[in-house]
């Protein structure tokens, strides 16, 4: 494959690279301008992007006419009710015309002195056509990195025609790959985050899918079971306990707490659950806080058991010891469930919000603490090595969804478009405090658990060899696995969830 020169790249098209904003190397980031919206879906099924003609013609960077692209790719990209429902792929219209290209690059040379110039191997149109759909996603990634924004959006033309969210794992998580990768061209990923808005609250059509994804991917579920098992031992030997929850969900945990606890033999405690959520979702009408509070106390009445449910309307980061209501003579216990990765660390801001909140529970002097998050390090990996850890931990979740869902299933895909798709996006496209979804490796769990003053408690072998009978009963190629305490779950070879204690 011929080298390209960077200096014929940059004479040709604008480019834009700038420094990670999670990093102080001299490795740079590539970020791109392009006026992109979103349309419906092809009759391929295919992901398809097409460039503005309008785009063509900029003579200049209009910053009214990409505030208004990107308000149009918030509606449809990532709102879940702006498809039809019929709807089973995502366009985005808009190609990056070389006047915002290079506007955009001005605008973040304005921001870092140093420019990354490092020649790149980019295959000629010709060499595209045969290389792997993997091979050529990677190819992208690196030549985005670079700011070589022509061949890039070559590459992304055929990897269009050849991928499919309708197809094989590896066809359909290469297809939402695409996607990233174009959301990090279409503008900085310093600002697409927030241009999305994609912290408004969930709709009710991605409610569900996260619902569908709890139980159709065994490795989420087996997360919750080990932390019940967990909270279920702490509750054996008491009268009265307070659960604290950040991020309820739909309660599909506590629902199996609740019926685990009504099986249970003598008597059982008195449970109050607290959870917190923003003051928007908890009034919402559809899957908000107070709705799944109410059916979780009717639930916990069905089965005979002393039941309360306190609903917290507080942004998390802002929660403080006297809005949660801890009694004297209660055993108290915080669930960390798929919560803590979206609170920003020291990489992104001095405040610290993830650690500032382990602080503040530790504080509460909790009889018990769970942890449950995904198992991949998305934090503080530089651009391209977090391509690669997206793409391998996502492929196997991809793999997995196989093995319980049909291809066809509106499910399966719903969950992929409005849950999988919405995360991928976000870990690729974006930087700084607009990325959220910052997940991180067991170890560096344990270190900052540790640093917050908690000390580790194994989840208990009663547990462990109860998930591993579960597991038998969906595939073999389901792993479970116990390291120093924590409960690792995976497909074949991969760790995706792991579900540790802490007291």
């Amino acid at each position: 494959m011929p080298l390209v020169r960077p200096a014929a790249i940059m004479e040709s098209h604008g480019c834009c690279s700038v420094k990670d904003a999670d990093n102080t190397s001299e490795t740079s980031m590539s970020m791109f301008g392009s006026d992109a919206t979103c349309t419906s879906q092809s009759s391929s099924g295919e992901l398809e992007y097409e460039l503005d003609s309008q785009s063509r013609d900029m003579v200049g960077y209009d910053s009214d006419k990409m505030k208004l692209k990107l308000q149009e790719l918030e509606k449809v990209l990532l709102d879940d009710n702006a498809a039809n429902d019929d709807n089973q792929s995502m366009e985005i219209e808009g190609g990056l015309s070389d006047t915002t290209c290079y506007a955009l690059h001005h605008d973040s040379m304005m921001e870092s002195s140093s420019s990354d110039s490092i020649p790149s191997i980019i295959s000629t149109p010709k060499e595209l056509s045969f290389t792997t759909p993997k091979s050529l996603l990677f190819e992208c990634a690196a030549a985005i990195q670079n700011g070589y924004c022509h061949e890039a959006s070559q590459m992304i033309d055929v990897l269009r025609q050849r991928v499919s969210i309708q197809g094989e794992p590896s066809d359909r998580i290469a297809a939402y790959m695409v996607e990233a990768l174009v959301a990090r061209m279409a503008t900085s990923g310093r600002g697409l985050y927030k241009a999305l808005k994609c912290k408004s609250p969930p709709s009710s059509d991605r409610l569900s899918a996260m619902q569908v994804l709890f139980e159709a991917c065994p490795c989420f579920r087996f997360g919750f079971m080990a932390a019940n098992g967990a909270i279920l031992e702490t509750c054996r030997y008491e009268t009265r306990v307070h659960i604290i929850d950040f991020d309820i969900n739909q309660g599909s945990q506590y629902y199996t707490l609740l019926q685990t606890l009504a099986k249970t033999r003598g008597e059982r405690p008195h449970l109050r659950l607290t959870g917190v959520d923003d003051p928007e979702s908890v009034q919402r009408g559809v899957g908000g806080l107070n709705i799944i509070g109410e059916r979780l106390v009717q639930h916990a009445k069905d089965l005979q058991l002393s039941f309360e449910f306190h609903a917290v309307a507080a942004e998390t980061a802002l929660v403080s010891p006297s809005m949660l209501g801890c009694q004297p003579g209660e055993a108290l216990v915080v669930n960390f469930a798929f919560q803590l990765h979206h609170l920003p660390d020291e990489s992104v801001s001095t405040t610290n919000l993830r650690d500032q909140l382990l602080r503040m529970v530790k504080s509460l002097r909790p009889k018990l603490v769970t942890l449950v998050e995904q198992d991949v390090n998305t934090n503080t990996s530089p651009f391209l090595l977090r391509f690669a850890e997206a793409y391998s931990y996502y492929s196997a979740v991809f793999a997995s969804l196989d093995a319980t869902l049909g291809r066809d299933n509106q499910d399966r895909i719903n969950v992929e478009k409005h849950c999988l798709a919405r995360d991928i996006i976000n870990v690729v496209a974006c930087e700084g405090e607009e990325r959220i979804e910052r997940y991180e490796v067991a170890g560096k769990w344990k270190a900052r658990m540790s640093m917050a003053g908690f000390n580790p408690r194994p989840i208990s072998g009663e547990v462990y060899v109860e998930i591993q009978k579960l597991i038998k009963q969906y595939s073999d190629r389901y792993k479970v696995k116990q390291e120093t305490g924590t409960l690792h779950f995976g497909w074949e070879d991969k760790m995706l969830i792991l579900s540790s204690a802490w007291t």
